[in-house]
């Protein structure tokens, strides 16, 4: 599951009508983290991971896209160990692989569900259909 919906849910309470906005937020820094550690990895630089991994990890529990945050935990523990050994961060490529899928999959599921229709079309189910 690469949302957990209940603090998806509680999430969308505590920031009530600013959720939106704060979403936009995510996927605008979500992008750029992504592509700011595929770029420091490339680069060799360890240094450049680390703050673009915390972020990502933050922003993404925030919302409860729970393997999101763990994948860019686990780069961010090994670039902040690599700065630690002066080592370069090769090995993160195996993690970095899979973030950019993970993070667009997950958006999408975050965004539909925020979606002001979503939420009418599931509470009345419409004309002649059953509601879920």
């Amino acid at each position: 599951m690469l949302v957990d919906w209940a603090a998806f849910g509680r999430c969308r309470a505590e920031l009530g009508s600013g959720f939106v906005r704060i979403l936009g937020y995510f996927r605008e820094d979500g992008v750029k983290s992504v592509a700011a550690i595929e770029a420091a990895v490339r680069a060799g630089d360890p240094v450049a991971i680390v703050i673009p991994a915390h972020t990502l990890k933050g922003e993404a529990r925030q919302f409860g896209a729970e393997p999101l945050a763990d994948l860019a935990e686990t780069i961010e523990v090994f670039a902040r160990d690599c700065v630690e050994r002066q080592d370069t961060p090769e090995l993160a490529v195996e993690h970095v692989v899979k973030l950019r899928p993970l993070f667009r999959d997950t958006l999408a599921l975050l965004e539909r569900e925020a979606n002001p229709l979503v939420g009418r079309r599931l509470a009345t189910g419409g004309f002649g259909r059953k509601a879920v």
